[in-house]
């Protein structure tokens, strides 16, 4: 292979390692050229752990990008073994403070940056209007258009005051899905005019804000995409978001090993040649890859320069696009202030009903699947709790007439994510109502739900550390063992 064409062609693309000590191979591959690498929860132990690795790939080549998806909330990768200390955007949304949005966003981006971070995957600018998204949900601002643009730039500004740069996703937006891109291929299909109105706005907001990157989204829009995801648009990305909307940054693939896009294009190098074919400029490969991956990815891309399919010019724009995202970026913010997320989310909480008199209860969390975006982080509002005994259910499998025996006179109190969408969830909540007094507490994206029966509709808009202390504390349950 041709080393000019090889360094090119790594220069566009964003890989990912195993374990917390960056393998040689990961190293190698940076001082070969490589864009730089993704971190995810199994890359962090501890903040001097993660520092000390960012420092060996830093050592390797001084512009290598080092990213990682810390959206606050439920997606969290620092503090995935206890959730994070800020609640996520949908709390935020609900607040409707822009200015507290961007001093959350600007305390995520001082603690990345403290670490060796130079780009955070978000954040997420998704207008939510399907109340069974299974993948966006509390990751968005909200519903309404105008106020997720509002937060999305807030959350921009505050990223990069930080000297973060941010990456606002998933453009042309994935709110509006029922089925999740890691999966399938979701199809939106909406008119254009419906796009402008309802899932553009926030991309418009963030483009003024100066947004550094915007990600693709691995999604279908028949009448701007035609049979393909936005991720190999040309029509999206290029006339759309460049052409129309003006941004003139970083455009970056959600991750390739996506069904949504290895589906599409028959495998993670064919689809990081449409890619870049499409107008994308770094090219996320995923979480799965090794050395193999990357050199079977560049042969890919050498192969379609050689033979015509890939022009050699798109490939070194792409790569001095992504080039001038590692330009480091000045930082503004001021300290942050402590315990930011955990008033933040104290301010989110609404309580539908009365939650006095809730000593002693019994606590019953369902159980409810994580997302691939979350991954495994603990959630619930067990580490906050004094005394109180807890139960885990399966709702579809739980006996709500031994749970009221286990009870006792004692009050029940239900946590749940997304209850909803929960196989046996509501129905699991109005049986148990229907014998005796229940508090709700909604952990998830509660959309128009709303259970009949209850004593108490509790709820967080999120599942962070921070979002369920603040949920404890509402209950009068809340010890300080918790912090």
């Amino acid at each position: 292979m041709d080393r000019g064409l090889r360094r090119l062609v790594l220069g566009t693309l964003l890989a990912a390692y195993p374990g917390p000590v960056p393998p040689d191979w990961a190293v190698g591959l940076v001082a070969d050229g490589l864009a730089g690498h993704v971190l995810f929860g199994r890359n962090v132990h501890t903040p001097e752990q993660v520092a000390a690795s960012t420092a060996v790939l830093r050592a390797a080549r001084a512009d290598v990008l080092v990213a990682i998806d810390e959206e606050g909330g439920d997606v969290t990768r620092l503090a995935h073994a206890t959730g994070s200390p800020y609640p996520g955007n949908a709390a935020l949304g609900v607040v409707d403070d822009p200015t507290l949005t961007r001093r959350v966003h600007e305390a995520i981006g001082s603690e990345l940056a403290r670490l060796g971070i130079g780009v955070n995957l978000a954040p997420t600018v998704d207008v939510n209007t399907a109340d069974d998204n299974p993948v966006i949900g509390t990751r968005s601002f909200g519903a309404d258009p105008a106020r997720v643009a509002a937060h999305s730039a807030a959350a921009v500004l505050g990223l990069q005051a930080a000297g973060v740069a941010a990456c606002a996703k998933h453009f042309p937006g994935h709110g509006a899905t029922v089925v999740d891109s890691h999966h399938e291929l979701p199809t939106v299909d909406v008119s254009p005019a419906v796009l402008r109105e309802r899932d553009l706005p926030p991309f418009a907001a963030v483009v003024a804000a100066g947004s550094r990157a915007v990600m693709t989204a691995h999604i279908r829009v028949p009448r701007l995409t035609g049979d393909d995801p936005a991720t190999f648009s040309r029509a999206a990305l290029v006339d759309l978001l460049r052409g129309e909307y003006g941004f003139t940054g970083t455009l970056v693939t959600d991750a390739l090993e996506m069904r949504g896009a290895a589906l599409a294009a028959g495998g993670i190098g064919p689809g990081a040649v449409r890619a870049l074919a499409a107008g994308a400029d770094l090219l996320c490969l995923g979480a799965r890859v090794d050395a193999a991956l990357v050199e079977r990815v560049v042969g890919e891309v050498v192969d379609a320069l050689t033979d015509g399919r890939l022009d050699r010019a798109r490939v070194e724009q792409a790569a001095a696009r992504t080039a001038a995202l590692a330009a480091p970026v000045p930082a503004t913010a001021a300290a942050p202030e402590p315990d930011l997320g955990y008033a933040a989310a104290r301010r989110a909480v609404r309580v539908e009903g009365t939650v006095a008199g809730l000593a002693d209860p019994l606590v019953v969390q369902v159980h409810a699947a994580s997302t691939v975006a979350e991954g495994r982080v603990p959630w619930g509002l067990g580490p906050h709790l004094a005394d109180a005994e807890q139960v885990r259910v399966v709702a579809a499998d739980a006996d709500p007439a031994a749970l009221r025996q286990l009870a006792g006179d004692r009050p029940i109190v239900l946590v749940g994510r997304h209850l909803h969408r929960v196989p046996g969830g509501s129905a699991l909540v109005e049986a148990l109502a229907a014998t005796g007094p229940v508090t709700v507490v909604e952990l998830g994206w509660p959309g128009g739900w709303r259970p009949s029966g209850v004593r108490a509709f509790v709820t967080t808009y999120g599942a962070s550390h921070a979002n369920a202390r603040a949920a404890a504390e509402v209950l009068g349950l809340a010890t300080d063992r918790g912090r």
